[in-house]
């Protein structure tokens, strides 16, 4: 038993992995070591110290260079999705580490999907009018609502997602308005939204939502200067990276009322710290970055683990060997 090769998952949180796909067959050539709990630094040495492969649920678990360096057991690592903005890649290059990917799934329409969830909830009140109810109350003051039809929709971002978000926009009425630092006005129009500038976006839009990828030309780019532009009835949303909104500041903002909500689905620290005051500031919906959480989603992630190191202790070609952008 003790020659079979050591393989840790990490970053299991739903415990879903072994009930999307069949690991009968890795069961048997490996030993497999699932952690569902969140590690970082020393918690995440511990358990992969000796791992001859690291399967990783998507950048759930930080691997820098000064940690990989004290992996000499290792000899693959994957992770699932496309994209890992905590790994090192270079450093595993550099050791020769083959690494590999996986198949995200339709992520791009759940995220799509609770980005909608979010401006309803937050435009009308559905957890303030949830916990009416539950306390044996009826309509209140927060009851009387403003409608999104005819509102201005602002798009950060006209991508894939934020394409999906626009035309549910145009089909509650709302008018769509686009802006990214590639933004041309033939773009925005394939998407039937108007091209304008950032400053316009965020202070004519009721609804502000964040679909740009968090690069060097757009972390930050929502901070105190830009908060205090947008409307005091306004949502702001993002269902992006959260590197791209100063976390701080929109907490200020929130308490002076510019915006008048925020609806985040993504944080710098995640699972968010047990007492972050993000949990408990007033006019702030959050969910727990369920953007892609999805049945159909962690099918693709478990599969594509298991089908990958089955291939890898086969020593067949990888699936989907991950290249450098």
């Amino acid at each position: 038993m003790s020659s079979l090769p050591n393989i840790v998952i990490l970053g299991d949180y739903e415990r879903a992995l072994r009930r999307f796909s069949n690991w009968e067959k890795l069961d048997k050539q490996a030993k497999l070591t699932f952690h569902h709990e969140p590690l970082r630094d020393e918690a995440l040495y511990e358990v992969v110290k000796d791992a001859d492969v690291i399967a990783i649920v998507r950048d759930r678990a930080p691997f820098n260079e000064a940690m990989i360096a004290r992996l000499p057991k290792l000899k693959f690592l994957m992770f699932t999705g496309e994209r890992n903005g905590t790994l090192d890649a270079a450093a595993l290059i550099a050791r020769n580490i083959p690494i590999a990917c996986s198949p995200g799934g339709p992520s791009k329409d759940t995220t799509a999907e609770l980005t909608w969830a979010l401006i309803l909830g937050a435009s009308k009140r559905l957890i303030e009018q949830n916990k009416l109810i539950a306390s044996g109350g009826w309509r209140d003051q927060l009851s009387v609502l403003p409608m999104l039809a005819g509102e201005r929709l602002g798009i950060m971002g006209l991508g894939a997602i934020g394409s999906r978000v626009a035309r549910v926009g145009a089909a509650f009425g709302m008018e769509v308005v686009a802006w990214s630092p590639r933004m041309t006005p033939e773009r925005a129009a394939a998407e039937s939204a108007k091209s304008v500038s950032l400053d316009e976006l965020l202070s004519t839009s009721k609804v502000v939502s964040m679909h740009l990828v968090a690069g060097p030309g757009t972390k930050g780019i929502i901070s105190a200067d830009q908060l205090s532009l947008m409307r005091p009835d306004s949502i702001l949303v993002n269902t992006s990276r959260s590197a791209l909104i100063n976390m701080s500041d929109l907490q200020k903002a929130l308490l002076a009322g510019k915006p008048g909500q925020a609806a985040i689905d993504v944080f710098d620290i995640e699972p968010l710290p047990e007492k972050d005051p993000l949990r408990n500031t007033p006019n702030l919906l959050v969910t727990p970055h369920l953007g892609f959480i999805a049945e159909p989603i962690f099918e693709a992630f478990a599969k594509g683990i298991t089908e990958t190191l089955e291939a890898w202790l086969d020593q067949k070609p990888i699936p989907h060997p991950y290249k450098p952008s």
